[in-house]
Parts: C-alpha cells; sequence; structure tokens
C-alpha cells in the first residue's frame, strides 16, 4: 500500500546467505552449526516447468533461471518477519519438488539459506533489511571437484557420465564463478572464517 521507511520493518530474524561452487562444504558446514537452516535448491523448478534453460541436451540446473528466485525470497522474507514458513521439499534426481516441510526458527535471531544461487537474494535482502551476512565459501578446486563428484554420485543425483562431464565443466569454470559470486555482494572466505562469523551474529556478537 505504502512505503515504509528506512528502518520501519524490524524484522524478527535475520539471513546468512551462504553460497559457494557445487562441493565447497556449504552443507557441511550448516550442520556442524546447528542453526536453522532453507536449502534454496529445494526451490529448483520441476522438469518440466516451461522455459528451463538447456544445455548439453538437458536442463542447465546451474542456470539460476533453473531456478524460483520470487518464491525464495518471498520464504526468506517471511521466515523473518514471523520466524515460520513452509519449504518445498525436491528431489533432484527426479526433477520435481515432492512436498513441503515446516520451519520454525524457534527463537534464533538469525538462519542461513544455503545454495549456489544464494547470491541471486543479496541486494534484495539488503533492501529489505533481512540481511545479516552473505557468504562464498572456498576452497581449492581440487577439492571441491572431488567431494562434489563423490556426494553426487553416492546420491545418484544423475547418470554417472553426466556427472563427471558437469564436475570437469565446473572444476574449469569455478574461478569465474566465485568471481561473479562476490561481484553480488558475496565475502569470499574459508569454511572456518564462516563458521566464526556465524556463530558471532548467532551469539549477537
Amino acid at each position: 500500500m505504502f512505503d515504509l521507511p528506512p528502518g520501519a520493518r524490524r524484522p524478527t530474524a535475520r539471513v546468512v546467505l551462504l553460497t559457494g561452487p557445487s562441493g565447497s562444504g556449504k552443507t557441511r558446514l550448516t550442520r556442524r552449526l546447528g542453526v536453522p537452516v532453507v536449502a534454496l535448491d529445494d526451490f529448483y523448478h520441476d522438469g518440466d516447468h516451461p522455459g528451463l534453460p538447456r544445455r548439453y541436451g538437458i536442463v542447465d540446473w546451474d542456470s539460476p533461471l533453473s531456478w524460483d528466485r520470487a518464491g525464495a525470497l518471498a520464504t526468506l522474507e517471511e521466515l523473518c518477519s514471523t520466524g515460520h514458513a513452509d519449504l518445498p521439499v525436491y528431489d533432484i534426481p527426479s526433477n520435481r519438488r515432492t512436498g513441503t516441510t515446516h520451519l520454525s526458527l524457534d527463537g534464533f535471531p538469525v538462519f542461513i539459506a544455503e545454495g549456489i544461487f544464494a547470491a541471486e537474494l543479496v541486494e534484495a535482502c539488503r533492501e529489505e533489511e533481512i540481511l545479516a551476512d552473505a557468504l562464498c565459501l572456498w576452497r581449492p578446486r581440487a577439492q571441491t571437484f572431488f567431494f562434489r563428484l563423490t556426494r553426487d554420485l553416492g546420491e545418484a543425483r544423475k547418470p554417472p557420465l553426466t556427472l563427471v562431464r558437469r564436475g570437469l565443466n565446473h572444476f574449469r569454470n569455478e574461478p569465474a564463478m566465485i568471481a561473479d559470486l562476490t561481484a553480488k555482494g558475496a565475502r569470499k572466505v574459508r569454511i572456518d572464517e564462516a563458521e566464526r562469523a556465524i556463530e558471532a551474529l548467532v551469539a549477537g556478537r
């Protein structure tokens, strides 16, 4: 109805956007911290969604156009204002949403939204005054390639040849990807630096 003046929104919580190349350790870090987490990968469009980008003859799941940015942002805003929200559950092998789950912040002053597209939300979250921090995890490319391929093969995310081909493409493009994520407002940090920064926010420091 009308624009609120700066500082008038007063969210009950704020979000840490956690991004980085696939295999950089985002999920492992969030599990260790014990802070409420939104997995942004669950906001992928279904595989039959019209207009999905394609590459190598398949849907290009590395493109932000394969992802529901508006839905993800609306969910983060709801969590920051009310402390709870319903989240989609996405099955990567079948390329579709399979249900929903409910997340309650239970009084946490910050929560994490992690995924390769998290940096797409930095500017909007800052404008809505709900951004606590934006972090881009980084480690040597050989490590991300190994951890990513091991994880994807173990979870049978896609056919093995597709996973290897995508993994090599990620390896080649990783420096450019990190440069893009930092240009969108995420700070390039090691995992231990990210852990300390998030713990400080949770503690109110």
